[in-house]
């Protein structure tokens, strides 16, 4: 048995993998000469200047056609587009609308921000939602359901789309960790009533923020345009849309210098996601033929897997713990996500805390109060902790991937026989 770094051995690797990191790694001319050209424009904002590049346009017209979608709207942060989203479904005070437990803190803060309340549904060993919990949350005070595609591993949207069908409420898809997953050969965000990008710097694509918004449907899109351009319209030309709305709004317009990062990024999506799922399957396959009872992360579509991230289940949060420093220590970095904390258990959210008057709007007087406690998503408060994820980056060499996966087993095996050792005396 060879000895772990942890524990004095030689590591598997003499210094940490490169910056996980995925489409800004990539970043290269093609984006540095996109942005030039706007600057010597004088033209960065979206809607007018002296000379107009029109690349947030451009990035529209590109996303709309590789997503076979209508309508797609930049945005200035995934963030934002949630809550956009939210506006142009027509959420807000009194509403409610269910969020995984196991979620990045911009999923129910938008949510807040949208004068709306979360409900939180539990997770399964998929690290998603688990739609066989959504009726325990559901009542007719909820109005939709934000479907967050966790880590490049889709939903089950065919139960989540029966559910939301049968109780007549909306389905909004957060793809920010996701962009590129695929769902029974549909691309996630075209499968729900809208569906939200991020091109924020840890994301598929980045321009270090932004986002996009996409929907089929042209009454949804100009409530969205209106309400993330201060309630005007001003591409009804464009679209051909006969404006139906008069709302105010607030400005989440995205900028010409992030829409002409995003086009040459947007045309590197491919690449990103070939190589992620190259190393992954490459990787998962080693360990698996070397550790047959090792437990991955579950997948509802193994193929419509972006492979961004390896995910192994561990028996306990302590030997999750254990598994992570090792690997740590052998310079593959290892981590739980979210520190293994379930979204409701952020305080701002726990507590109820906004930085409104009397906590608006949590202070909504519901039919069925909203009560949060620790344990009202076990799976999420057991699983979270006990699940390791690595993550794979586009610019990992196959000898980097083979060192993960040489790692990964390494440390397994000596954890198995510690504990085999252990319980033998």
């Amino acid at each position: 048995m060879e000895k772990l770094a942890i524990d004095g051995g030689k590591p598997v690797r003499s210094k940490p993998l490169p910056p996980p990191f995925r489409g800004s790694m990539l970043i290269g001319e093609e984006e540095i000469d996109s942005i030039s050209k706007v600057l010597a424009a004088q033209s960065p904002f979206r809607y007018y200047g002296p000379d107009m590049q029109y690349a947030v346009k451009a990035l529209e017209d590109m996303i709309a056609r590789d997503l076979n979608i209508p309508y797609v709207l930049g945005v200035s942060s995934c963030t934002a587009g949630l809550i956009v989203a939210m506006k142009a479904l027509g959420i807000g005070y009194g509403d409610k609308v269910i969020v995984p437990a196991n979620t990045f803190i911009a999923t129910a803060g938008a949510v807040v921000s949208s004068n709306a309340v979360p409900v939180y549904v539990d997770m399964d060993e998929t690290l998603n939602l688990n739609p066989d919990d959504l009726e325990r949350v559901y009542d007719d005070e909820v109005k939709a359901i934000i479907v967050v595609h966790i880590n490049g591993s889709p939903c089950d949207m065919d139960k989540i789309m029966a559910f939301a069908k049968k109780r007549n409420i909306y389905v909004i898809e957060d793809v920010a960790q996701s962009q590129g997953c695929t769902y029974k050969g549909r691309i996630c965000g075209t499968i729900g009533d809208i569906g939200v990008f991020s091109f924020q710097m840890n994301k598929m694509l980045t321009a270090g923020e932004g986002g996009a918004v996409i929907t089929s449907n042209p009454d949804l899109f100009e409530r969205a345009v209106r309400y993330h351009d201060q309630g005007m319209f001003r591409d009804k030309e464009r679209f051909q849309i006969e404006p139906q709305y008069i709302m105010s709004g607030q400005n989440y317009r995205m900028s010409e210098l992030t829409g002409a990062v995003m086009i040459e990024q947007w045309k590197k999506l491919n690449t990103v996601i070939g190589t992620m799922r190259k190393h992954h399957r490459k990787i998962r396959s080693f360990i698996a033929a070397e550790m047959p009872n090792v437990k991955f992360r579950a997948a509802v579509d193994d193929d419509g897997d972006t492979g961004c991230v390896l995910g192994i289940v561990h028996s306990t949060l302590e030997r999750a713990q254990e598994y992570a420093a090792a690997m740590k220590a052998e310079n593959v970095s290892t981590h739980a996500m979210y520190d293994g904390i379930p979204c409701y258990m952020i305080p701002c959210f726990f507590e109820q805390r906004t930085a409104e008057k009397d906590n608006f709007p949590y202070n909504y007087p519901f039919k069925n109060p909203v009560v949060y406690t620790k344990d009202m998503c076990p799976k999420c408060d057991d699983l979270l902790g006990r699940i390791t994820i690595t993550l794979i980056s586009p610019i990992l060499s196959d000898e980097e991937a083979d060192e993960i996966a040489i790692a990964a087993v390494k440390v397994l095996k000596a954890l198995e026989a510690k504990q085999s050792a252990k319980a033998h005396g």
